[in-house]
């Protein structure tokens, strides 16, 4: 029973992932009130993926703490904190992805006075999203480095990915600690290129190997 929900979630990060990846594609680049509107329906389809994706990377991680132990501290611990970064992208996809496209369309005919002042509630929406993002970024580093630590220790899954998620894990918040820009498209992109590889990797060894 075990085993077959562990095969489950490996499953889960895989589709998961590759619905962030199908996200990360499509995801268009902010702008103006202007470009905004124009890319409305693609910011709902792109970020309305990544939503669907988080319930379903959420059972994953479940997946991979039962895995590494759910009695387990520190394997609980990393579990709770991925949940914590995944509140926070599904926040901050709401937010741009949502939210936004649906606020603007309220005023696309309005005079160019108010659209100066949306422009200046949409800039304070991207700060927003990048702290959202920022507290994603983060949680996801501390789980993954937590949970590598542990598959070193027991030997639950093949070390490789351990060492694979202790340089992702801590290659990106030393980055971060750096004051490096993080949060803009094409960094953010790299960064979830990494992550997904983490995940699918480890989803991957889920399925094939039995939990001893």
């Amino acid at each position: 029973m075990q085993n077959q929900l562990e095969k489950s979630a490996g499953l889960a990060l895989i589709i998961g992932s590759i619905l962030v990846i199908i996200t990360m594609v499509f995801h268009p680049v902010g702008g103006n009130f202007e470009h905004l509107l124009k890319i409305s329906k693609m910011a709902i389809i792109s970020h309305g993926l990544a939503i669907i994706s988080i319930p379903i990377l959420a059972f994953g991680f479940w997946g991979l703490t039962v895995r590494l132990g759910k009695n387990d501290s520190l394997s609980l611990l990393g579990f709770i904190i991925m949940l914590f970064g995944l509140l926070a992208g599904m926040i901050a996809a709401a937010i741009n992805g949502l939210a936004l496209p649906f606020f603007i369309k309220r005023y696309q005919d309005q005079s160019v006075e108010i659209i100066t002042q949306i422009n200046h509630i949409i800039q304070y929406g991207f700060a927003l999203n990048k702290a959202m993002d920022y507290i994603f970024i983060a949680s996801c580093c501390f789980a993954i480095v937590l949970w590598s630590i542990i598959i070193i220790k027991k030997s639950t899954l093949p070390k490789w990915i351990a060492y694979l998620g202790l340089l992702l894990g801590i290659t990106a918040i030393m980055l971060m600690l750096s004051n490096v820009a993080f949060t803009n498209l094409y960094s953010f992109r790299i960064f979830i290129a990494g992550l997904v590889s983490w995940i699918i990797v480890t989803g991957y060894a889920i399925t094939k190997t039995k939990n001893t």
